[in-house]
């Protein structure tokens, strides 16, 4: 099966200051690969004139453009403008949901949500107590259930990966403060990936973390700008 060249970045937080900017990077990544993963913070502060500096940026490109949201792009309490400005460019924006594609000869499932927080073994969220704090453990359950329903989807593809804001594992959170990590993701996330063992996972959110980890054997990449150093991060699947 031929190799599949993927780029992947988050947090790249677009505002009308970096039109320019992204209009070039878009235009140089799509180029170079065949498949560009956004994984969450596409804007500022959640705003569908910040979604359409990114969408102008992405407009006519062809090449496939996955995107998840996050929380900045939630901010706002418009998130689904924000998704309508993307589409309408031609962007896929995945909310517990799946895509697949059709690269070359190649069929590559995309399994996207923005999983949410609640920590990890030894430091977790309970399903337990004030309704409030139920709240928080429900919503992750849903986002918990849309990987496994997306994976279970994409099962028969030839690659399969997933795309997350929010982090699965807290290998890739190390060098935030350990404080923190529960609102940085969590780590039931992980449980889908590790029983379907998709060839990448990549996630943002964590500024200051780490850029690898692993569920088992699955690779784990934080491709947030700011870990990564670089406009994205290249994989050949």
């Amino acid at each position: 099966m031929p190799t599949i060249r993927v780029a992947a970045a988050a947090d790249v937080h677009a505002s009308e200051e970096l039109q320019e900017r992204l209009t070039r990077v878009f235009a140089e990544v799509a180029e170079e690969c065949q498949l560009v993963l956004l994984a969450g913070d596409l804007t500022t502060h959640g705003l569908p004139e910040q979604a359409a500096v990114l969408a102008s940026a992405c407009r006519g490109l062809e090449i496939p453009i996955v995107a998840v949201l996050g929380n900045h792009d939630h901010h706002s309490g418009e998130a689904e403008a924000i998704s309508d400005v993307l589409c309408e460019a031609g962007l896929i924006v995945l909310e517990r949901d799946h895509a697949i594609l059709e690269i070359g000869e190649t069929e590559v499932g995309v399994v996207g949500t923005k999983g949410f927080v609640g920590g990890f073994p030894g430091a977790e969220i309970p399903d337990f107590g004030e309704p409030a704090l139920r709240e928080i453990y429900r919503e992750t359950t849903l986002e918990v259930e849309a990987l496994e329903e997306g994976l279970e989807a994409v099962a028969g593809c030839h690659k399969r990966i997933v795309v997350l804001h929010y982090a699965p594992i807290s290998d890739t959170l190390v060098g935030e403060p350990e404080t923190i990590w529960a609102f940085l993701g969590s780590g039931r996330l992980a449980g889908p990936i590790g029983m379907h063992r998709p060839d990448l996972v990549v996630h943002g959110h964590a500024h200051h973390g780490a850029a690898l980890g692993k569920i088992g054997e699955v690779p784990v990449y934080n491709v947030t700008v700011h870990v990564t150093g670089q406009d994205f991060a290249i994989f050949d699947l």
